[in-house]
């Protein structure tokens, strides 16, 4: 009998093949998309058969959620790190990028186009908003000026989205403005939309968030 906090070999061996087919995935998202993702292709590379590889992951939706919650967890623990480190949200924003631009196709996995028929749990979802409430905090330090916004009044009382975090309305209204353009230019640029268009990417993008900061 296995020790306690101890793995027997036929866990580790599960752990192993599981972590192969994780590999597998991403390599054919690189070639094809997400949409193309063939658990089948898979069991084929791995010298498996189907019904063999079907005993590690139960299809195509639970292989997609182990994927989609691993690069959710790992831009949480970017964050998180950089934000126990002390870094403001220009910081945290900065680490965003490089995030993103590490593995762009991790990236459009989480941000890009939604895999037709798929619904991430519950778990998945709540991994995302942890990643706001990060960037809300660094919201909330900044001083906020101005009068209220009709938006602003808006998100009094829609805060689901921010995992209803505490932040009064001007930081929501700014942390939501910093998530859609900010992703919006990495979109872009990672997509290779500002291929030849003669301009530094990195400049737009710390220029965007410098307006940002500016309201």
């Amino acid at each position: 009998m296995a020790e306690t906090g101890t793995t027997t070999p036929r866990e580790r061996y599960r752990t192993q093949v599981r972590t192969e087919i994780k590999e597998r995935a991403w390599e054919q998202i690189a070639t094809a998309g997400a949409t193309a993702l063939s658990l089948n292709a898979i069991a084929k590379q791995m010298g498996m058969s189907g019904p063999a590889l079907y005993r590690y992951f139960a299809g195509r939706d639970e292989l997609i959620t182990e994927l989609i919650r691993d690069a959710y967890s790992s831009l949480a623990d970017t964050l998180n790190a950089a934000a126990e480190s002390g870094a403001d949200l220009p910081a945290l924003a900065h680490a965003l990028r490089e995030w993103a631009l590490a593995d762009p196709h991790r990236y459009f996995l989480i941000y890009g186009t939604p895999v037709p028929g798929y619904h991430a749990p519950d778990d998945v979802t709540g991994i995302a908003q942890g990643i706001m409430v990060t960037l809300l905090d660094a919201c909330v330090a900044l001083p906020s000026d101005g009068p209220a916004t009709p938006f602003d009044t808006h998100l009094e009382s829609h805060r689901q989205w921010a995992g209803g975090h505490p932040a009064p309305p001007a930081a929501l209204h700014r942390g939501l403005a910093l998530w859609t353009r900010l992703h919006g230019v990495l979109s872009l640029e990672l997509a290779g939309h500002f291929t030849g268009m003669g301009f530094d990417p990195a400049l737009l993008y710390a220029a965007e968030l410098e307006d940002l900061l500016s309201h």
